[in-house]
C-alpha cells in the first residue's frame, strides 16, 4: 500500500473486557489520529450483524464465557486469553470516487498476519472461499471489520496459544466443515505473546507504510499470564514488591534518592481560614483527599476555603503504590455521609465543590450511589455550586459508571495516573484502557472530562506526550501534570525530579493539543486551580458550540 501521512499510535494494552475495548474503539473512531490497539479478551464469544444464533451451541455461561452482539461483519467467533486481538482505528484513503474499498483493506490485514505467521515460522495463506488466514484447511486467524465515514473498527483476531476447544461450542464464523488452529498447535511449541505482538506490529508497518510509529505497553507484572490484580493491603514486604514492579516495567531506581529540591517544598500556613474548615471537618465527621493523600497544597486551599471532600470512608480497596490512603478493610457505608458532605459545603459557601473517594471494590456498584447522592445533596443544599467529582473506575461497570454520569457533575474527573508501561506498578488493581474508556463513556455521556497524570515514578517525556495525546483522543477537556511525592518508605520512590521548566514546556505540549484547561506544575495536584479548570472547560464549549451554530 502506499504510505501514509502522519503516525500510528500502537498500544498493547493487556487484558481488556470487550465492552470496555468497544467503547474505546468508537471514542477513537471519532477522531481523526490512526490508531491500532493490540489487547487479549476474558472469554467471550461474539456475534456480527449475520450471524445465525444457532452456531452457538452451547449456553456461553456454561463454559464461561459471555455473549455480546457486535456491529462488525462476519457470524460468531470466540475471543478469550492467548488470542491476540487486533483493532486498527484507521482512515482509509478514498478512491478518486470517494469510496473506500473495504475489501482491498480486509486483505490488507490478511497480509499482515500471514507476513507476521510466516516470521514466527508458521505458513499460512488466505483461502479463495472464506475472509481470514488459514493453514491449509484450518483456521489461525479470523477477520471481521466495520467502516463508518471511512474509519475502521474491529479487526482481527490470531490464535496464538488459546484454549481451542472454546471453538467447539460454536460453529466459527459460521464454517462447519473446517477446522480451527493456533500457532502453538503448528509449531509443537509455545511463543510467548510479546514476541507475536512484537511480529505483528512489524508486519503492520511494513503493510500500511505510516510515516511514524508510537508505541507504548502496558507491562504485566513478571510471572502472570495476564493483567490480573494483586492482592489488596499493605504487606510488610511491600518495597520490595514494589521495587519488583518497577524493574519488571524496565525503571531502575537510583541507590541514593535525590533530596527534595527548593521548588518542592511548602511553607505551612496555619491561618484562620485553615483552622476553620479543619475544625469543620472534624465536627461533621467527615474525611478530605487533602488530608488522607498529604496533598502539598493544602494550606493554600483550605485559606482559600477551597476542600476536597473523600467519600465512602477512609479506608481503599486498593494498594496503589503511591497512595498514602488506609488500605484496611473498610467499614460499612455511612448512609447519612451524603448529606454531611452538602451541609458542609453550605456552611463553607463554596462555589465548588470536589467530591472524591477510595475505591470500594467491596460494593456492588463501586459506590456509584453514593456519589449520585451526594451530588443530588449538593444541589439541594446549595443549587448554586457546581459540582466537580473525582471517581474510581467502578471496576469498569458500565452501569455503574452510568449511575454518576446521570447525577450530572459539572465535572467528571478520573485520573489516568501514570504512562501505559509503569500502570502495572502504580496501581495493579485498575487499568490503563479501563480509565481511557471510562473517561471516553463520560464524554459520550456530555460530561466535561477531566484526567490527571502524576509525574516522577520513572516515564519519559516521549511515554508522557504519548499518555497526554491519548487523553485528548478520548476527549479530555481538562488535565493535570504534577511532582509525584513518596508518601512514605513504603511506597513507590521518587525516580526523578522533574524541574519546573520542563514541567511549563510539557504543559505546552498538552495545550497545543486543544485541552480547555491544562495545570501543569511539580504541585499541582487534581483539585488545584479545580474552579479555573470547570470555567474555561464550560468557556470552550460554549465557543465551540456558537462556531457550530
Amino acid at each position: 500500500m502506499q504510505s501514509r501521512p502522519g503516525s500510528l499510535e500502537v498500544r498493547w494494552l493487556g487484558r481488556v473486557p470487550y465492552a470496555e475495548a468497544t467503547d474505546l474503539q468508537r471514542a477513537l473512531h471519532d477522531t481523526t489520529g490512526d490508531y491500532l490497539l493490540l489487547l487479549e479478551h476474558p472469554h467471550v464469544y461474539t456475534l456480527g450483524k449475520r450471524a445465525d444464533l444457532s452456531h452457538v451451541l452451547v449456553p456461553p455461561e456454561s463454559v464461561g464465557a459471555e455473549l455480546v452482539r457486535s456491529d462488525r461483519g462476519g457470524d460468531v467467533t470466540y475471543h478469550g486469553p492467548g488470542q491476540l486481538v487486533g483493532y486498527p482505528i484507521v482512515t482509509l484513503s478514498p478512491s478518486p470516487s470517494g469510496t473506500r474499498d473495504v475489501v482491498a483493506y480486509v486483505r490488507a490485514l490478511e497480509s499482515v498476519l500471514i507476513d507476521a505467521l510466516g516470521s514466527l515460522g508458521v505458513v499460512a495463506a488466505r483461502d479463495p472461499e472464506y475472509t481470514g488466514v488459514w493453514v491449509e484447511d484450518r483456521k489461525i486467524a479470523a477477520i471481521g471489520v466495520r467502516v463508518a465515514r471511512g474509519r475502521t473498527m474491529h479487526g482481527f483476531a490470531l490464535n496464538v496459544d488459546p484454549d481451542l476447544s472454546m471453538f467447539g461450542h460454536i460453529v466459527p464464523c459460521g464454517i462447519a466443515d473446517r477446522g480451527v488452529t493456533s500457532i502453538r498447535e503448528e509449531l509443537g511449541a509455545p511463543v510467548p505473546m510479546p514476541e507475536v505482538v512484537d511480529a505483528v506490529v512489524r508486519a503492520f508497518a511494513r503493510e500500511f507504510s505510516y510515516e511514524g510509529l508510537e508505541r507504548q505497553d502496558v507491562k504485566a507484572p513478571a510471572g502472570t499470564g495476564d493483567l490480573a490484580p494483586f492482592s489488596r493491603g499493605v504487606e510488610p514486604s511491600r518495597p520490595v514488591r514494589l521495587l519488583g514492579r518497577l524493574a519488571a516495567a524496565g525503571v531502575e531506581v537510583p541507590e541514593e534518592p535525590e533530596p527534595r529540591p527548593a521548588w518542592m517544598r511548602v511553607r505551612a500556613n496555619l491561618g484562620s481560614e485553615y483552622r476553620a474548615l479543619q475544625r469543620l471537618v472534624r465536627e461533621e465527621g467527615l474525611h478530605t483527599v487533602c488530608q488522607e493523600a498529604g496533598c502539598p497544597n493544602i494550606y493554600e486551599c483550605w485559606a482559600d476555603r477551597t476542600a476536597t471532600f473523600m467519600i465512602l470512608g477512609e479506608r481503599c480497596t486498593r494498594a496503589c503504590g503511591f497512595c498514602l490512603v488506609d488500605t484496611r478493610k473498610p467499614l460499612p457505608l455511612d448512609l447519612d455521609e451524603p448529606q454531611r458532605v452538602a451541609t458542609a459545603v453550605a456552611r463553607l459557601g463554596l462555589a465548588h465543590a470536589v467530591i472524591t473517594s477510595v475505591a470500594r471494590d467491596d460494593v456492588e456498584d463501586g459506590g456509584a450511589s453514593v456519589f449520585a447522592e451526594t451530588i443530588a445533596s449538593i444541589r439541594r443544599e446549595t443549587p448554586g455550586t457546581t459540582v466537580e467529582v473525582l471517581i474510581p473506575d467502578c471496576k469498569g461497570d458500565a452501569a455503574s459508571q452510568q449511575r454518576i454520569f446521570d447525577a450530572r457533575p459539572d465535572v467528571l474527573n478520573h485520573n489516568l495516573e501514570t504512562v501505559a508501561r509503569l500502570q502495572r506498578a502504580a496501581r495493579p488493581s485498575a487499568g490503563y484502557a479501563r480509565s481511557l474508556t471510562l473517561l471516553a463513556r463520560a464524554k459520550a455521556a456530555g460530561l466535561t472530562t477531566k484526567s490527571g497524570i502524576i509525574m516522577g515514578m520513572g516515564e519519559d517525556e516521549s511515554e508522557l506526550h504519548a499518555a497526554i495525546r491519548d487523553l485528548r483522543a478520548v476527549g479530555v477537556d481538562v488535565l493535570t501534570l504534577g511532582q509525584y511525592l513518596r508518601p512514605s518508605a513504603a511506597h513507590l520512590p521518587v525516580v526523578r525530579w522533574w524541574r519546573p521548566e520542563e514541567f511549563d514546556r510539557i504543559g505546552d505540549y498538552a495545550r497545543g493539543l486543544g485541552f480547555a484547561h491544562v495545570e501543569s506544575g511539580p504541585l499541582v495536584r487534581s483539585s488545584y486551580h479545580a474552579r479555573a479548570g470547570a470555567d474555561a472547560a464550560v468557556h470552550t464549549e460554549r465557543a465551540a458550540a456558537g462556531a457550530v451554530s
